[in-house]
């Protein structure tokens, strides 16, 4: 069904007013009020999205975006700079908006990597280290620039290898996911401090928090406070997660302001667009929605996680919106199998052949996918 802009507005603009006009009314129901769009009853639980959507706070800001579109966004990308600063205990001029933290991971690497090249302030261009398996996108861009790639194995508990990490730096860039994906673990604080420490000037350190909101260990922190005192580290944020917004493209860094100036020469003049930046400023408003989602991606994963071991299989263990699941099996015909259940997985993460990556859904989503996961474990009888 085509819907007009017009028509999109004002389901969104209804959907906003009942949030407001009726206190009573929670978030949660707020969130189901707006349908997750489906394709031929496809379940997706393979891109680590927030299936209980923005924040109505966020839905009402687009809304009235629509009569400002015709304006460049200067404005506005001026006020979410100054909610995050706020929010962060930063400046403003530490923070780079990006088109998603996709972009921002695409600037790091063509500022960072390839053929090793001297740069200003005794920085340097060069390789990429990174761990493996992590987040794949850096390391494509970093091909592109013909740099060269060192990948570390995750240790046997799946945390960063930090010390071998550390033996294979020569400049450049090295990539830090935590949590990471697709194993959903955490490399402790005090390990990745006294990694950050020990780092070289010329090394730029790219550390990933997109999960951050669905950590809770206390062996987990952000590092986003050491920015002030280490001018070659990076910290990387979403709106994209916990924030419900993939779909609308927002990310930042923060970095001492020497770092970002460096990004933002590579970067494309306002490639944040206006509606994501008001659904971000309003998302940073409502800190109650984070915590619910928050609350309800933990209680869903507890769920899954125990059901899974019922049935006799083990989960990495999460502190993001996704589990890591051993399918005792290589997993690339289990993934077809599932497809065909109309249930969509996470992709093949080399070298963890026979691990599946399942998103964190509704608990509706979730008791689907244990029904498929089981009917395709199940050997047939005779």
């Amino acid at each position: 069904m085509t819907i007009s802009r017009r028509r999109f507005a004002q389901l969104l603009g209804a959907g906003a007013a009942a949030a407001v006009a009726r206190p009573t009314l929670t978030l949660a129901r707020a969130a189901a009020a707006v349908a997750p769009v489906r394709h031929a009853g496809i379940i997706r639980l393979s891109s680590n999205e927030n299936p209980y959507g923005a924040s109505p706070r966020a839905l009402k800001a687009m809304t009235d975006a629509f009569g400002i579109v015709n304006r460049y966004p200067d404005e506005h990308a001026n006020a979410l700079l100054e909610a995050i600063a706020q929010r962060d205990s930063v400046r403003t001029d530490q923070i780079l908006l990006g088109d998603g933290s996709g972009e921002i991971l695409k600037l790091c690497a063509d500022a960072f990597t390839g053929p090793v090249e001297k740069g200003p302030a005794g920085t340097e261009r060069g390789a990429l280290v990174v761990a493996d398996p992590t987040f794949e996108a850096i390391l494509y861009h970093a091909q592109r620039n013909r740099a060269r790639i060192v990948k570390v194995p995750l240790t046997p508990t799946y945390s960063h290898d930090l010390p071998k990490m550390l033996e294979a730096l020569e400049g450049g860039l090295v990539y830090i996911c935590n949590p990471n994906n697709p194993t959903a673990s955490i490399t402790p604080k005090g390990e990745v401090r006294d990694f950050i420490a020990k780092v070289p000037k010329k090394t730029i350190i790219l550390v990933d928090e997109a999960y951050f909101h669905y950590a809770d260990d206390p062996k987990y922190e952000t590092m986003m406070p050491l920015v002030a005192d280490r001018p070659n580290l990076i910290v990387l944020r979403t709106f994209s997660k916990i924030y419900g917004m993939a779909g609308l493209r927002c990310g930042y860094a923060v970095a001492h302001t020497y770092t970002i100036e460096r990004l933002r020469a590579y970067q494309a003049w306002d490639s944040v667009n206006v509606m994501a930046m008001v659904a971000a400023e309003a998302s940073l408003g409502d800190p109650d929605k984070v915590k619910e989602d928050s609350e309800r991606n933990k209680e869903t994963r507890t769920f899954i996680v125990e059901e899974l071991s019922k049935m006799g299989f083990s989960t990495i263990p999460s502190q993001a919106n996704f589990i890591m699941l051993d399918a005792k099996r290589p997993v690339v015909p289990l993934l077809a199998t599932l497809k065909n259940r109309k249930i969509e997985v996470g992709r093949l993460f080399r070298p963890m052949t026979n691990y599946m990556r399942v998103t964190i859904g509704t608990k509706a989503e979730m008791e689907a996918f244990l029904a498929a996961f089981r009917e395709s474990t199940t050997p047939a009888t005779s």
